[in-house]
């Protein structure tokens, strides 16, 4: 087993992942996000065992004035068919270190509202809710 960041060479590999999270998502829209986001320093980091990609995490280290410097978490999933064997826990482990080491002062992400199993998972590895977030979606016109 091997954490380590993903290249953009790898966004086939981790978005065949990252979709299983992230399903309303076509492969271009991944890839041009991925793009995007480059400008925060979102970084791709995975769980290889061998050549295959089992847990992917999409994460960037950003400085607000509530949470002050962090580091979050925007996709955190580990591929269906090695789900249970501990690879979730492993990758929080190696992001709290990654926090640690860009100076963070917390770990945040957000978990939609249908996602009991995720919820108690984050618990489980010291996570607390604090807060709601609240979207507007603005229709094109």
């Amino acid at each position: 087993m091997q954490i380590r960041e993903l290249s953009l060479r790898e966004l086939e590999m981790a978005y065949e992942v990252a979709s299983q999270l992230r399903s309303a998502l076509s492969y271009k829209e991944f890839e041009d996000l991925v793009y995007d986001m480059r400008d925060m320093n979102y970084k791709m980091i995975g769980i290889m065992e061998k050549e295959e990609l089992v847990t992917y995490a999409g994460v960037a280290v950003q400085t607000n004035l509530y949470h002050k410097r962090h580091l979050f978490v925007f996709e955190l999933v580990t591929d269906e068919r090695h789900r249970g064997k501990g690879y979730g826990g492993k990758m929080l482990e190696y992001l709290y270190d990654y926090a640690k080491t860009g100076m963070c002062q917390n770990i945040v992400l957000s978990s939609g509202f249908a996602r009991e199993d995720a919820h108690r998972f984050y618990e489980t590895n010291g996570f607390i809710k604090t807060s709601f977030v609240f979207l507007k979606t603005l229709q094109s016109e």
